[in-house]
Parts: C-alpha cells; sequence; structure tokens
C-alpha cells in the first residue's frame, strides 16, 4: 500500500470510526466527514480542515483505492465510504485497534483496550495483544513498538500507515514536542475548557442523531 500523510489518515480514520461507532450514518457525505475529522473528542492531535481540504485529502484516498464516492438511494448529496478493512482482510478487533492508532496516535496496551473497546470489545489486555501481535508479524508490519520515552515504563504501539518510523527520529521529535507543551502559557486551561464545551455539544449532537434513528426504527413497527 502506498504511504498516507498524516492528514490522510485522519480522514481515513474518521472513515472507519464512524462505519464501527454509527454505522446508522454511515457512509459520510462531505460535511459529516469534516465534522468527524475535526471533533474534539477521541483525537489527537484535534484539527480544523475546512471542507476544501478535506474534499482533497479524501479524493486523495480514493486514488489509492481506499475509498471511494457514491451515490446514495435517498440522498441527494455524495457520501464516501472507506475499501481499507475488506481490501486488507483485517477482522473487526485489528480493525478497531488500528483505527484508535489512526485517530489517537501512539498508545500503550492499557489506552488500546480502553480507547478501542468502544469500537469492539476486548475481553482484555491479552486479547489486545494477541491481535497487536497479528498485525505486527506480517511483511511490512501494520504496527510497530516504539521505543520507550524516558521515565516511562511501558511500550506504545504505532501503526505504520505514513511508513515504518526511525525510532530515534521519532523518540526525538517527541521530546521536542513535550518540551514545547511546557512552555505553553496558563491560557491552555482555558483553551481546555472550550474543547470540552465543544466535545458535550458534539456528544449531545450524536445522543440526538441515535435517537432519531431509533425513533424511525421503532416507527417501522407501529
Amino acid at each position: 500500500m502506498k504511504e498516507l500523510s498524516a492528514d490522510e489518515v485522519r480522514v481515513l480514520g474518521a472513515l472507519l470510526e464512524k462505519e464501527m461507532s454509527t454505522p446508522e450514518v454511515y457512509p459520510l457525505s462531505l460535511n459529516a466527514l469534516t465534522s468527524a475529522c475535526n471533533q474534539k473528542s477521541n483525537r489527537v492531535p484535534v484539527v480544523n480542515y475546512d471542507p476544501a481540504q478535506v474534499k482533497s485529502l479524501v479524493e486523495g484516498i480514493c486514488g489509492k483505492t481506499l475509498a471511494i464516492a457514491s451515490d446514495v438511494p435517498g440522498s441527494r448529496v455524495r457520501k464516501y465510504r472507506h475499501f481499507f478493512t475488506d481490501r486488507f482482510k483485517f477482522v473487526p478487533a485489528e480493525a478497531a485497534l488500528l483505527c484508535e492508532l489512526m485517530v489517537r496516535g501512539p498508545q500503550t496496551l492499557g489506552e488500546l483496550r480502553s480507547h478501542a473497546s468502544r469500537l469492539h470489545p476486548f475481553a482484555d489486555l491479552a486479547s489486545v495483544e494477541h491481535h497487536l501481535k497479528n498485525l505486527l508479524d506480517v511483511s511490512p508490519p501494520w504496527v510497530v513498538i516504539l521505543p520507550l520515552q524516558p521515565g516511562k515504563k511501558e511500550q506504545r504501539y504505532m501503526h505504520t500507515l505514513m511508513g515504518i518510523p526511525d525510532p530515534a527520529e521519532w523518540l526525538e521529535r517527541e521530546e521536542t514536542e513535550e518540551r514545547q507543551g511546557f512552555s505553553v502559557s496558563g491560557s491552555s486551561l482555558a483553551v481546555r475548557v472550550t474543547q470540552l464545551e465543544e466535545e458535550v455539544v458534539e456528544l449531545r449532537q450524536e445522543l440526538q442523531t441515535l435517537r432519531e434513528a431509533f425513533q424511525a426504527f421503532q416507527a417501522q413497527f407501529e
């Protein structure tokens, strides 16, 4: 598979996530896909793409035969769906783990179990480790283990959709980002509060969408 940019990974990850978490609203329109990329919850880092950017990115993904735009019966706008899991024959557990790595970045075993369980149930850490091993033990691997961060005891896993990272370069990059993070002023607290408020609004909107879909489903039997 051709390597993706970080922005393309975000778009592909958003498509994969919405297929697994809210299949009733999948495939996604351009506006819905833009919102999925930019949402504040379950995203590291948080981005702010505009629809034109997302259109260009998703068309690039389509050009790599990882997604397609199609007309959906009952809809006046074109919608996008991915081919990622079907093309590479991932089981649901593997797809969930890759999705979380795509939208959140490198994570420990425990973090992956906690985050990916919203997309697929994992009985325990051993189950997560088993499926990660399947993603590690192929050539080329879909996942790699990053070197330990200074002062940390747990290994972290990272996807290879942007290519296999150089361990030393990645560690240096993270150390630089961490130093920059320490220099941020106290105003970052206000920014975080605003982000949390926006996340609450998004969650309420998702809940309303699910409620409306359930009511429509119920109406079929009345």
